[in-house]
């Protein structure tokens, strides 16, 4: 496998969330440096956060395991236990199952990037801790519920 050229990655922003969730991810991006290299069994993301920006919704996942490594600047890992300051070379490990909600969030004036590796279960669902949502993801297709599996239509 030929080395990957991150200059050559397409970009992603935004986020599948529904709304008014998706507009909470403005200053995220980030580069799947594992889909450009061809691996189907785990993902490898480099993520960028502006100044201010959040990960994600606070979540856990009930399928797959997670790896991050701050590669660069600073940013703050939420849990229910509190928060953490995370700095380059710093690691965070969420096993699969762990319902233990997890983000980053970057409070400071520079950019912050980390890397996130994590497993591709066929079948995925995560619930996020702060609201009322949980996503399960099969074939590729995402389906956003409330946490008793109703079809989400909007914060209730």
């Amino acid at each position: 496998m030929p080395v990957i050229d991150p200059t050559k990655v397409p970009v992603k922003t935004g986020s599948i969330y529904p709304e008014p969730y998706a507009s909470m991810m403005k200053g995220r991006s980030s580069l799947r440096l594992g889909d450009a290299g061809g691996l189907t069994q785990f993902g490898a993301n480099l993520v960028t956060l502006e100044p201010g920006a959040l990960s994600s919704l606070r979540h856990w996942h009930q399928n797959e395991d997670e790896f991050v490594m701050v590669t660069e600047g600073e940013c703050t890992l939420v849990q229910d236990a509190g928060e953490t300051v995370m700095r380059a070379g710093d690691c965070a490990a969420f096993p699969a199952g762990s319902t233990d909600g997890h983000h980053f969030i970057n409070r400071t004036d520079r950019i912050a990037r980390f890397l996130v590796v994590g497993t591709k279960a066929p079948r995925e669902v995560a619930t996020y801790s702060d609201v009322d949502l949980k996503v399960e993801i099969a074939e590729g297709k995402a389906r956003f519920t409330y946490k008793d599996g109703t079809d989400f239509k909007g914060p209730r």
